[in-house]
């Protein structure tokens, strides 16, 4: 019996019991269904802005809790101008405030958000956007998927750095 492999567009010609006594028939080329016929690739647009909440908020001058937020992508610029700043050469964990003060694009009605907002948020505030910062910009690739040694489970690990900025 022979079998010829599929292809698109094309027709899987099978061979029945009594192929050894006739030739094998041609394949026939099926059309393809109206909607796929020369349809143009359409690509994903990026997405560069992600929405986020806070867990806990940010308490502006007169009490008010900001917590829904967006967060943009980083460039390469946002990780390297922090570098120069006197702040994060004498802390360097002033990093991620200083970073985060840059690519945090909406934060409730705040009409501007700068790295004071963020060096007054609440520690699990910061930590929220930390973690939020390396999932947007990491895109997974920060993940490694492992198998446990003992049950041969499958799991991720994260392999990322420890701080903003670090890989």
């Amino acid at each position: 019996m022979r079998r010829s492999a599929a292809r698109p567009g094309g027709a899987v010609a099978h061979a029945g019991p009594d192929a050894a006594e006739s030739a094998p028939e041609p394949a026939v080329a099926a059309a393809p269904p109206p909607q796929q016929q020369q349809l143009p690739l359409q690509q994903e647009a990026l997405r560069t802005e992600f929405p986020f909440q806070l867990p806990r908020g940010y308490v502006d001058e007169s009490g008010a809790v900001h917590r829904d937020g967006t967060m943009r992508l980083s460039t390469a610029r946002d990780e390297l101008v922090p570098l120069r700043d006197v702040r994060v050469q004498e802390n360097p964990a002033y990093l991620s405030v200083v970073l985060l003060g840059r690519v945090i694009t909406r934060l409730g009605t705040l009409p501007m958000i700068h790295d004071g907002i963020v060096e007054n948020m609440f520690a699990s505030d910061l930590a929220f956007l930390q973690d939020f910062y390396r999932q947007i910009n990491a895109e997974g690739h920060t993940r490694a998927a492992v198998r446990c040694p003992h049950c041969a489970e499958p799991f991720e690990v994260e392999l990322g750095g420890s701080r903003l900025g670090e890989s």
